[in-house]
C-alpha cells in the first residue's frame, strides 16, 4: 500500500459539518485491492490478538463486535487502517470515533477519512496505521506499545495546557471561537473588534504591574506585609557568604526558593542543616540572581484561587510520596504508586507518574537513602520538595471548608497586588481557622496559577473554575463574535465579496475581506496572491480593528483544509458550473456542488443562506440547510421565487430594468442597472447577477435601501476596487477589456457581453490553465473561436502540473474544431503577446485580454496607458491665476 496524500481539516468540510478535526489520506491499496481481509490467512486472528480493544468498534453492523465482524467476512485494507488509526489514538489517551472510507474515482485509491485530537498525532496516527496494517497482512511483529508512546509525546508537546485547555473548552460550550496563536497556550478567544487574549492563565485584562509584582517575591512580601497579611520571616541574599549569617539570624526549618521564580522551580523547603541550605541556595541560583530565604511554616500546602478578584477555590496539595511496607524498595514503590489507573503521562489523567528525577535524588541523598532502600512499614517518604501536580503531587478539594476571614483575606491580596487571576500559597495546619490566629501565612501569589488541582482533584469535588474566567472576560450580553459573510461559487465570487464589502464600509463598518487576489482590512491590501482559502479567513478575523467579514471560499481551501471559521451569518452562493473538475476527486458538477454547500451549511440558524435560484444545483442545497433562505433570481417571474416570497420569504429580483428587493410579495426597487457603473449601462449581464446576491446580503445585515442605491451608483469597475474583472481602458486607436474569465462558463459570459459592443474587430488574447481537464482546456478554445475575430494564445507563468506546449496545443485544437479560418497567433511569453497585439492592432478595435493570473497583465495594460496618456497643464488652464 501507498499513501498518496495526507491533508488535516481544521474547519467545517467536505466531509462533515460538525466535525471540524479530521485527517484525510489519500491511500492507494496497490496490490491489495484484489484481496480483501479475508483473502489472507490469520489476518483476523493476529488483529484481534494486537488490537483486541477494537472488539468495541460496531462499525456499519451497528453493535459491539461490529469491526471484527466486517474483519472476518472480508473488508478492504483502507476501511481497516480507519479503524486502527481511531484506536491507536485512543490508546494513546484521545479518544477518536468518527471516520469513514470512500473509493475515489480511480480503481484502488481511497479517501480514508478519521477524526484527530492533535493535528500532529492524526498524521502520525495515518502513517502508523499503514504500517500496522502491513505487518498484519505480511504476519511480522509489530512495536505497538512504541508508536503509543511517540503519540503521547508528540500529544503533550502540541496540545494546550490543563489550565488554557479547560478555558478554551469553556470557551466552546459558550460558542465562543477560538484561534489558537503559537504552539503554545497562546490562544485568541472571539473575533475581531471583540476578541480576547489568554496565555495559560493570564489574560489580556491582566495587569501587567501585578503579573511583575507576583514575579517579584521580595516586593509581593513587602506590599503584603505592610498591608497586615501574614507573611513568613525571611531575608533576601544574593551570595553564599550571606547564607551563613540568615540562617543564624532565622534558625531551622527554613525555605529556600528564587525570587524571579514559578512553578516550584529551584525551591526547597524544610531544610534543617547548613549543608543542605548551601544545595538549596544553588539550586535557587539558577533560576534568579536574588534568592529568599525564609522561615518554613509547618502546616500543610493550600492553594486559593481568586478570580476577578472573588475566591472560587482552595485546594490543599501533598508531595509526590511513597508509604513503606517494610518490605519494598523505594523504586518498587514507586512503581506501585504508578500504577494507579488515575496516573498517566504527561497531563492525560489526573495525576501524573512519579519520575525520579535530580529533586528526587537530592532527597534520597540528604537521607542518606538509595532508589534500593526497603522503607519501613508506614513510613511516609516525600519524593519531592513541593506539591505541584506536575512532579506527581496530589490534591484535596477544601474549597467548603475555607474560613471566611481566610476568604476575605485572599480576596484582598488578590486586589493589593492588582491581580485579577490570582493564585495564593499558604503554609498553615487548616483553612477553617483564620491563618493569622493559627501561625499560617502566605507564602507566594502566583500569576498564571494552574487550574489541574480544582479541575481534577484527588479528592474532592472538582470545581468549574474557567467558569468565571470566561464570564470576566465576556460578560452576560457581551458580544464575542463579528459578523461574517461567507460567498462561493464558481464565478463572480470576488466581485461579490468587493461588491458587499464597498456597500458596508459605505455605513460605516470596519470592513476586512478576502478575494483571490489578495487580503483587505480597510481597504487596504496586506497579502497578495490567491487568499480565498482558511488561513486568510483567519487573517482577518484574528484582526481587532475588524467588525465585518466578508469572506471569498474557494474550492482549493475547502478541500485542502475546510473552512477557517466554524459558522457564518449570511452563506452566499453564486452559481455552479465545471471547473477544476478531476482534481481532487471531485469529477462531476454534483461533488463540485457538495464542496460549495459547506458554506451554506455552516450558516447559524438565525443567519441566511443566500441561493441562486436560477441554478437547479444551488437552489436544491436548501435541503440540508438549518437556517433562514433568502433567493435572488434574474428572472422575477421564476416560480421559485414567486412560491418563496408569496410564504413571507425575502429575494432580489432582476425586474423592469431594476434590481429590486421582493420582500413578502412586496417589491422595494433599489435602482435601475444603467446607473450602476459595473453593469456597463446594463450591457454586463453577469454583472448583474453579482449584484443581486451582493445587494440582497446588506439588506438582510439592515443597510436602507437609499444607502444601497448610493453605494451600488459609486462602485465602478477599475483596477482599483475591481482588479481584473471587467477592466475597460481606452487607448488612442482601440479599446481593451481585461477580464479574469478563466473557465468556459466565465467565457460565455463574456461572449455575451461583446455581442453589445460595437468595436471591431474583437481580438482575444487567451491563455490556458494547466489544472483543468483536457476537455475544459479544448472548450475554452471552442469558446474562443465563437467570440472573438481574431485569437493570440499565449501562456500564464503558472503551468499547475502540463507543458506550455501541451496547453497551447489543447486550446489550438479547440480553436481549431470551431474555425479552420480564424487568424490564430501563439506567441508564449505574456508581455511580447500583449505588446505585439497592441502594435498591430487596427484603429476601432478591441483587444479582449483574458487570465487567471491577473497581475501581470494588468500592469503591463497600466504601463502602456501610462505611456500613450500625457497630460500637460498650461498656465492658462488654471482658474483663478491671474
Amino acid at each position: 500500500m501507498k499513501i498518496l496524500d495526507i491533508k488535516v481539516m481544521r474547519g467545517p468540510n467536505y466531509w462533515s459539518i460538525r466535525r471540524g478535526k479530521l485527517i484525510v489520506m489519500r491511500l492507494d491499496l496497490e496490490e491489495m485491492e484484489e484481496l480483501p481481509s479475508n483473502k489472507i490467512d490469520g489476518f483476523y486472528e493476529r488483529m484481534n490478538s494486537l488490537l483486541p480493544s477494537m472488539h468495541s468498534h460496531r462499525c456499519s453492523i451497528g453493535k459491539t463486535g461490529g469491526f471484527f465482524k466486517r474483519v472476518e467476512d472480508g473488508t478492504w485494507m483502507g476501511h481497516i487502517a480507519e479503524h486502527v488509526a481511531l484506536e491507536i489514538q485512543t490508546l494513546a489517551g484521545m479518544d477518536c470515533g468518527f471516520g469513514r472510507t470512500r473509493e475515489t474515482g480511480t480503481k484502488g485509491i481511497y479517501n480514508v477519512v478519521f477524526t484527530y485530537t492533535e493535528e500532529k498525532v492524526g498524521v502520525f496516527a495515518a502513517k502508523s496505521a499503514v504500517k500496522i496494517v502491513e505487518a498484519l497482512i505480511a504476519g511480522k511483529s509489530y512495536d505497538l506499545e512504541a508508536d503509543i508512546q511517540e503519540m503521547r509525546e508528540i500529544r503533550e508537546a502540541e496540545r494546550l495546557g490543563p489550565s488554557t485547555g479547560s478555558i478554551v473548552e469553556e470557551a466552546k460550550q459558550r460558542d465562543i471561537p477560538y484561534i489558537r496563536l503559537n504552539r503554545h497556550s497562546l490562544v485568541q478567544l472571539g473575533y475581531g473588534v471583540n476578541q480576547k487574549r489568554i496565555r495559560a492563565t493570564i489574560s489580556s485584562e491582566t495587569s501587567n504591574i501585578a503579573v511583575d509584582l507576583a514575579c517579584d517575591k521580595e516586593e509581593t512580601k513587602n506590599l503584603l506585609g505592610r498591608a497586615g497579611v501574614s507573611v513568613p520571616n525571611g531575608r533576601i541574599i544574593r551570595n553564599e557568604k550571606d547564607l551563613d549569617w540568615v540562617v543564624k539570624k532565622l534558625g531551622f526549618p527554613l525555605v529556600v526558593k528564587p525570587v524571579d521564580g514559578n512553578h516550584g522551580k529551584g525551591a526547597t523547603i524544610n531544610i534543617t542543616k547548613l549543608e543542605e541550605a548551601k544545595l538549596a541556595f544553588a539550586s535557587a541560583r539558577k533560576f534568579s540572581r536574588r534568592v529568599i530565604v525564609e522561615k518554613y511554616i509547618t502546616g500543610f500546602d493550600f492553594r486559593l484561587l481568586v478570580i476577578d478578584y472573588k475566591f472560587v477555590a482552595a485546594a490543599k496539595r501533598t508531595p509526590a510520596c511513597v508509604v513503606g511496607d517494610g518490605k519494598s524498595t523505594i523504586q518498587k514503590l514507586i512503581d506501585l504508586v504508578n500504577e494507579d489507573p488515575r496516573r498517566g503521562y504527561g497531563h492525560e489523567n489526573v495525576l501524573t507518574e512519579i519520575k525520579v528525577d535530580q529533586m528526587t535524588e537530592r532527597i534520597l541523598k540528604s537521607l542518606k537513602l538509595t532508589l534500593k532502600t526497603i522503607l519501613p512499614k508506614d513510613e511516609i517518604l516525600s519524593l519531592k520538595t513541593t506539591a505541584n501536580l506536575s512532579t506527581g503531587g496530589t490534591s484535596q478539594d477544601v474549597t467548603h471548608k475555607v474560613h471566611p476571614y481566610n476568604v476575605f483575606m485572599a480576596e484582598r491580596v488578590s486586589r493589593v497586588i492588582g491581580l485579577d487571576i490570582c493564585g495564593l500559597d499558604i503554609m498553615a495546619p487548616d483553612l477553617e481557622v483564620p491563618i493569622h490566629e493559627n501561625g499560617g501565612a502566605v507564602l507566594e501569589v502566583n500569576a498564571a496559577p494552574g487550574f489541574r488541582m480544582h479541575l481534577d482533584p484527588t479528592d474532592g469535588l472538582p470545581r468549574n473554575v474557567a467558569e468565571p474566567v470566561i464570564d470576566m472576560l465576556y460578560p452576560t450580553g457581551t458580544t464575542t463574535r463579528i459578523p461574517i459573510v461567507a460567498v462561493t461559487g464558481t464565478n463572480g465570487k470576488t466581485t461579490t465579496v468587493r461588491l458587499i464589502s464597498h456597500i458596508m464600509k459605505n455605513v460605516g463598518k470596519k470592513v476586512g475581506y478576502t478575494t483571490s487576489d489578495g487580503i483587505y482590512i480597510q481597504n487596504r491590501m496586506l497579502e497578495k496572491g490567491d487568499c480565498s482559502g482558511p488561513k486568510s479567513a483567519e487573517f482577518v478575523l484574528m484582526d481587532p480593528t475588524v467588525d465585518f467579514a466578508v469572506l471569498e471560499c474557494a474550492r482549493g481551501g475547502l478541500l485542502r483544509s475546510g473552512l477557517g471559521f466554524n459558522q457564518c451569518d449570511i452563506g452566499v452562493v453564486t452559481n455552479i458550473a465545471p471547473d477544476h473538475l478531476g482534481l481532487q476527486d471531485i469529477n462531476t458538477v454534483e461533488q463540485l456542488a457538495r464542496v460549495k454547500a459547506v458554506v451554506p451549511e455552516t450558516v447559524n440558524r438565525g443567519g441566511y443562506a443566500v441561493l441562486n435560484a436560477d441554478d437547479d444545483l444551488v437552489f436544491n442545497m436548501q435541503g440540508k440547510l438549518d437556517c433562514k433562505i433568502a433567493l435572488f433570481s434574474m428572472n422575477e417571474k421564476n416560480p421559485r421565487i414567486q412560491e418563496h416570497c408569496k410564504n413571507g420569504g425575502i429575494a432580489a429580483i432582476y425586474e423592469n430594468g431594476y434590481v429590486t428587493i421582493n420582500k413578502g410579495g412586496w417589491k422595494i426597487r433599489i435602482d435601475k442597472v444603467t446607473n450602476m457603473p459595473l453593469t456597463f449601462s446594463g450591457t454586463a449581464v453577469f454583472m448583474i447577477q453579482n449584484i443581486l446576491p451582493a445587494a440582497l446580503t446588506c439588506f438582510l445585515r439592515n443597510v436602507k435601501i437609499e444607502e444601497l442605491r448610493l453605494a451600488l451608483q459609486t462602485f465602478i469597475p477599475s483596477p482599483a476596487q475591481t482588479p481584473g474583472r471587467m477592466n475597460w481602458f481606452d487607448f488612442q486607436n482601440f479599446k481593451v477589456l481585461l477580464d479574469f474569465a478563466h473557465n468556459p462558463a466565465g467565457l460565455r459570459a463574456i461572449g455575451k457581453f461583446l455581442e453589445k459592443i460595437e468595436e471591431s474587430p474583437k481580438i482575444g488574447v487567451i491563455s490556458g490553465t494547466g489544472d483543468r481537464r483536457d476537455e475544459d482546456i479544448v472548450e475554452f478554445g471552442k469558446y474562443s473561436a465563437k467570440i472573438f475575430d481574431e485569437i493570440v494564445i499565449r501562456q500564464d507563468c503558472h503551468l499547475r502540473g502540463r507543458t506550455a506546449e501541451e496547453i497551447v496545443g489543447l486550446l489550438e485544437k479547440g480553436v481549431r474544431s470551431e474555425s479552420k479560418k480564424i487568424p490564430v497567433e501563439i506567441i508564449y511569453d505574456e508581455k511580447t503577446a500583449i505588446t505585439s497585439t497592441f502594435k498591430r492592432a487596427p484603429k476601432g478595435s478591441l483587444i479582449i485580454i483574458l487570465c487567471e493570473t491577473v497581475q501581470g497583465g494588468l500592469d503591463l495594460v497600466t504601463e502602456f496607458k501610462e505611456k500613450e496618456t500625457s497630460v500637460k497643464i498650461l498656465k492658462k488652464d488654471i482658474p483663478n491665476l491671474n
